[in-house]
């Protein structure tokens, strides 16, 4: 994989951030994790990940506020929205903000490779 750069995980819980981690690090990509909006936001402020995997439903600022700070920030880089549960609207919301995608968090991580490298494809990084 030619890809500089790393994979951004921003979410609240903690398990899934180190399940998700390990997974990407065992498909050869580097890993950085953070816990809630503000510090994916700090992190993303000092240096760009090339994706951003986000939790949607996150306490104190969801990834809704989340993804708009990042849009103004960045238009172009990919965000793939993760999600336990939540409603169409809130979908809609991420949608409309331009996502690349939504993985629920019960699905196999296996299941993650296909929108994973369409993800990377489309935006030019593979």
């Amino acid at each position: 994989m030619q890809i500089s750069g790393y994979v951004l995980l921003i979410d609240d819980e903690r398990d899934f951030l180190e399940t998700l981690s390990f997974w990407l690090e065992s498909k050869g990509y580097i890993v950085k994790s953070a816990i809630g909006g503000k510090e994916g936001l700090d992190r993303i402020a000092s240096e760009r990940p090339y994706l951003i995997f986000l939790d949607i439903n996150m306490p104190v600022m969801d990834g809704i506020d989340v993804l708009k700070e990042i849009r103004m920030r960045d238009k172009n880089i990919p965000v793939i929205m993760l999600t336990a549960a939540t409603s169409k609207e809130r979908m809609q919301q991420a949608e409309a903000l331009g996502i690349s995608g939504f993985f629920p968090k019960q699905e196999s991580l296996d299941s993650l490779v296909k929108l994973l490298d369409v993800t990377l494809r489309t935006h030019g990084k593979r």
